[in-house]
């Protein structure tokens, strides 16, 4: 499928301008913006814009589930965990009230508490 946006006016399909940046050179750019330079300075300086250099940031946080200390979604480690976390919670409440409800039945049954009804 091409897309449109680099189609040239004939239908053809234009070739990209210039190749991708070097991995390396993106990791550095990344690492940059964590350390506290601004995506803005970094477009002054280096060739790419602060808006490709913001989404570099936001591609690396998501591969590497790296979160701002502002808060964020969940990564999908953490989504994980808290999914089996619920699972787990669950069944331990299953369990706890099969574990609560066999203990007053079998307390009845040894006529250590009373039943429900009362004598008086």
């Amino acid at each position: 499928m091409v897309e449109l946006d680099r189609l040239s006016p004939k239908g053809q399909s234009m070739p990209k301008t210039r190749s991708p940046y070097a991995p390396e050179f993106r990791r550095q750019m990344v690492a940059l913006v964590r350390a506290g330079r601004d995506p803005d300075d970094l477009a002054k300086e280096f060739e790419p814009t602060a808006q490709s250099i913001r989404n570099g940031v936001a591609v690396a946080d998501k591969r590497e589930c790296h979160r701002p200390e502002a808060g964020g979604a969940l990564s999908s480690a953490e989504r994980e965990e808290l999914a089996r976390l619920r699972r787990e919670n669950k069944q331990l409440r299953l369990e706890r009230d099969i574990l609560s409800r066999a203990t007053a039945w079998f307390a009845r049954e040894t006529n250590i508490v009373p039943s429900g009804s009362s004598n008086s």
